[in-house]
């Protein structure tokens, strides 16, 4: 277990050195946070315990031996072509086992550790739908805006030059371009609940004709308090149609509206645990806000923190402390629900692109996007609920890489 609250301040790093060899801006950065009372939260619940857990090197034996390839799964043969240009040839789990039966038309119900490729399982089969039938058209729903993007993006890696059109129609970007795609009557609609709402009430979107919808990461849309939008769309959509449900958790709240939304669904779970075993999992012990600040200045400037990913809880709280962390010298850029689209499709495209080394985020960036190799995850502030926590970390250790996830406990 990490306890840096009895480390010298007499290194240097703690005389304001950082790995990028500028100037620490301490004073400024600990002025910027006043204290505050903190009410109990449902984090506070949460047994500490459950925020250790030390990677698992999974045996040669054990390791999943798919059934399948790619190059076996009955698709259009240019669609395979693009699968094979972008990189795959094994499936992954998600993906082996969930492909057949939606090429065959079942109802769906994935559940899977996030960063197992569900992306690809759902898209796959649905484009290859839509080859053989051009008037078939599908809605995927997600609750964030980065994760609609980041599913356009993997489809437009499989639909290359197949003639299949999709549009992302999601809140904090211009309605007017969104209308004037939807009038193009795209294959594939990709957006977020409010919006897609908003399109229906203005009558701009008639999910009459949709006869695929897909809900991914569900259980974090009922977080939002999307329930009844959710409802509502899925009473929109014809009664003959195909639907799948994709998450890394099913809660109790979620098997209501599967069983009253999807006929006879396959369910395909692939855990191997709450969360994935190739995450060394560790707590950080703090005492107090200035020195929980000056503990990540020290970890954020060992070597193996090439790529980080922090979590706050407030929207105020992570752009103060992106801004202070840049102040003291590191790369950092933010996410936020206070920043427009553009400002924070940059900030994700700079991390990903390894343009800046930290991202500060809220939970927006906590589920389903995949951003290559983050060596670390850290809760500066702790996750509302055991799932948050799920899903936050999941952003390391991504495609059976060793991820490294620490929770910071006053």
């Amino acid at each position: 277990m990490y306890n840096r609250s009895n480390r010298s301040r007499s290194s240097a790093l703690g005389r304001g050195g950082n790995k990028f060899g500028r100037r620490s801006f301490g004073k400024s950065f600990r002025s910027g946070f006043p204290r505050k009372r903190r009410k109990q939260s449902q984090a506070d619940k949460i047994d500490v315990s459950k925020f250790i857990k030390k990677a698992v090197t999974v045996e040669a034996e054990t390791k999943y031996v798919p059934k399948n390839k790619f190059s076996d799964f009955q698709v259009n043969h240019q669609l395979k072509a693009n699968i094979s240009r972008h990189g795959y040839i094994d499936p992954m789990p998600i993906q082996d086992q969930a492909i057949p039966h939606i090429l065959m038309g079942r109802d769906f119900v994935g559940i899977a550790n996030t960063g197992t490729g569900k992306t690809a399982a759902m898209l796959i089969p649905l484009i290859d739908k839509i080859l053989r039938n051009r008037t078939e058209k599908v809605i995927i729903i997600t609750p964030t805006r980065e994760l609609a993007f980041q599913i356009e993006d993997e489809f437009r890696e499989f639909a290359k030059n197949l003639g299949v059109w999709s549009v992302v129609c999601v809140g904090g970007m211009n309605i007017g371009r969104q209308i004037a795609q939807l009038k193009r009557r795209p294959n594939f609609v990709i957006g977020t609940p409010g919006r897609l709402q908003d399109l229906i009430k203005r009558k701009l979107l008639d999910l009459s004709g949709f006869r695929n919808v897909v809900l991914d990461e569900v259980d974090r849309m009922f977080d939002m308090g999307f329930q009844q939008e959710i409802q509502r769309m899925l009473g929109h959509l014809p009664k003959e149609r195909q639907s799948m449900f994709f998450s890394a958790t099913i809660p109790d709240t979620i098997k209501s509206l599967i069983s009253a939304h999807l006929r006879e669904p396959v369910t395909i779970s692939v855990k191997t645990g709450e969360t994935a075993d190739n995450i060394d999992q560790d707590v950080v012990r703090t005492n107090g806000y200035s020195h929980k600040i000056e503990v990540l200045h020290d970890l954020l400037n060992k070597e193996e923190f090439n790529k980080v990913l922090i979590f706050g809880k407030t929207k105020m709280g992570v752009e103060k402390l992106s801004r202070n962390l840049y102040e003291r010298g590191f790369k950092a850029e933010s996410i936020h629900g206070d920043k427009n689209q553009h400002k924070r499709q940059k900030a994700l495209n700079l991390f990903k692109m390894n343009r800046v080394d930290i991202l500060v985020a809220t939970d927006v960036a906590a589920r389903g996007l995949d951003i290559p190799d983050v060596s670390h995850v850290i809760n500066f502030d702790l996750p509302n609920t055991y799932e948050d926590y799920i899903h936050r970390i999941g952003r390391t250790g991504r495609a059976n890489k060793k991820g490294q996830a620490l929770t910071f406990i006053d």
